[in-house]
């Protein structure tokens, strides 16, 4: 007798259910693994029947959640974090991820290959990433041309900001200018990372001199909203004030966090490259919470590193954050993530008795 169409169901679920296609993909090399799904998602961007039902399955756009933030409309606060689609080869198929905007790059002025391989790897029992990929991307030039195809798209669409590895320090904001002249026209928001561990001497660039420099040549390029993605090494009170410091300097926005290259955190971590997902959730939480402290109500706060769940998630948005930011994240839970988060959310909302996600934000503060 043959099985019932339930149980096909049923075993079809789980055939396709992601913790299945994970054990296929962990037995590949971390970065073979992302490529090979980066192709997967390329290839559904041009597949409507594909990708379609995706959009509808798992994209939110509640109103308990939208916010205008930028001028522009953010149907839910969970984003892409910038390191995953580098030159914008993905941006329709976020919107099958159920993402409510979108960050690419990190995209430097000039292509460049990045670091050798090996340079991604998995720290599975800690359900964390630790990369030392160096910006390998295709350079300004590839990334302007995808987004004259994509912008304006129906979701937001950040663009990270970084300098070549052979860019001299000293000749850093110079690589910055070219970018912000490249982009002056394109994308929702920009973002300046200058916190990125896996380009040389790249950190000491969070210093007030550069930051005040930078955001002055910003402003005379460009009116696009500009941003500032700090790591969640620095001591607390140097973070505070160098994100105060660039608010003065008319940045529109902080970033918390960029990895971490605190290698105390795992014992089976290598001595090169930031470490991101479960094991930065704490760093990145408490630096939150110490810049919103300051900045909660005077500037957009997103919040990056160890976000994997609508309950991590609203505790962000309690402390602060106006939006998060999820990655490493999606390699462990996989494709329903975002919208498991966002679903989260209007619940952990409703149990609070609030009506908007507004209502949420920096809530923890105002308790104190």
């Amino acid at each position: 007798m043959a099985p019932s169409g339930k149980h096909n169901n049923i075993k079809e679920a789980k055939m396709l259910s992601y913790e299945t296609m994970k054990k296929v993909l962990f037995k590949l090399e971390p970065e073979t693994a992302h490529n090979f799904v980066g192709g997967i998602l390329k290839y559904a961007q041009y597949t409507p029947l594909l990708l379609y039902p995706f959009i509808k399955k798992n994209f939110i756009a509640n109103k308990m959640l939208t916010q205008e933030i930028f001028g522009v409309t953010f149907y839910n606060p969970v984003g892409l974090a910038a390191g995953f689609d580098k030159d914008g080869d993905l941006i329709k198929s976020m919107l099958a991820l159920g993402f409510g905007y979108t960050e690419v790059g990190t995209v430097a002025p000039k292509p460049q290959n990045g670091n050798e391989k090996p340079r991604l790897f998995r720290l599975v029992e800690e359900k964390s990433l630790q990369n030392a990929m160096g910006f390998n991307n295709r350079g300004s030039y590839y990334l302007q041309q995808n987004m004259k195809k994509r912008y304006p798209f129906v979701i937001p669409i950040g663009i990270n900001l970084g300098k070549n590895k052979a860019t001299p320090e000293i000749e850093a904001l110079s690589d910055y200018e070219k970018l912000f002249q490249t982009f002056k026209d394109l994308g929702d928001y920009l973002v300046v990372n200058i916190s990125s561990p896996n380009t040389p001497r790249l950190r000491d660039l969070q210093n007030e001199e550069f930051i005040k420099a930078l955001f002055a040549k910003a402003k005379e390029i460009t009116s696009k909203p500009v941003l500032l993605k700090i790591a969640p090494d620095m001591q607390i009170q140097d973070a505070i004030d160098l994100c105060k410091v660039a608010v003065d300097a008319k940045a529109d926005g902080i970033i918390a966090t960029n990895t971490t290259i605190d290698y105390s955190l795992s014992k089976e971590a290598r001595k090169r490259g930031g470490i991101s997902g479960a094991l930065l959730k704490q760093k990145s939480y408490e630096m939150l919470c110490a810049i919103a402290k300051e900045l909660s109500g005077k500037t957009v706060l997103i919040s990056a590193g160890g976000i994997d769940s609508g309950e991590e998630a609203y505790k962000r948005i309690k402390a602060g954050a106006n939006l998060v930011q999820v990655y490493s994240a999606l390699v462990y839970e996989g494709p329903l993530l975002v919208r498991k988060i966002n679903e989260r959310l209007i619940e952990l909302l409703k149990e609070d008795g609030y009506t908007h996600i507004s209502q949420a934000i920096g809530a923890d503060l105002k308790e104190q």
